[in-house]
């Protein structure tokens, strides 16, 4: 099972403890946890994510959607980044996710990744052609 450990973060919070903080030996950390990650065969991806005021919205509510330029005024959390990691059972993400070297005003979303046969639709053109991308992809 693939699952996704999503990054948030509170600005507010986290600003005040970045500001105690050792930026070379927050890099050493998270290089660390991820190369345990590597180690264990757990590690598909992972990536950090831009400043809020460089990425855009689009709202669907209407049409055409609507775009807005970040930063988000109104967000108490932001994301930051994600891991997607491979493993067997809920609670072996649980153990990575808990193993994450996230401090305060940071937390992480954990959530399982969708597979083709979450999508009971075998005969679904759509899917079938998911299918094969994917075989043709791996």
């Amino acid at each position: 099972m693939r699952y996704m450990l999503i990054m948030q973060v509170q600005p507010e919070a986290a600003a005040r403890a970045a500001e105690e903080l050792d930026m070379a030996a927050v890099i050493a950390a998270m290089g660390a946890y991820n190369e345990e990650l590597q180690k264990a065969g757990v590690f598909l991806s992972a990536e950090g994510l831009s400043d809020a005021a460089e990425g855009f919205r689009v709202d669907f509510s209407s049409a055409p959607p609507v775009v807005t330029d970040g930063p988000y005024a109104e967000a108490r959390e932001v994301f930051t980044g994600f891991w997607i990691l491979e493993v067997a059972s809920r609670e072996e993400a649980e153990h990575w996710a808990r193993k994450c070297p996230l401090g305060p005003g940071t937390a992480l979303e954990v959530r399982r990744v969708n597979e083709l046969a979450d999508f009971d639709m075998p005969d679904n053109e759509w899917v079938t052609k998911e299918q094969e991308w994917r075989a043709t992809n791996a």
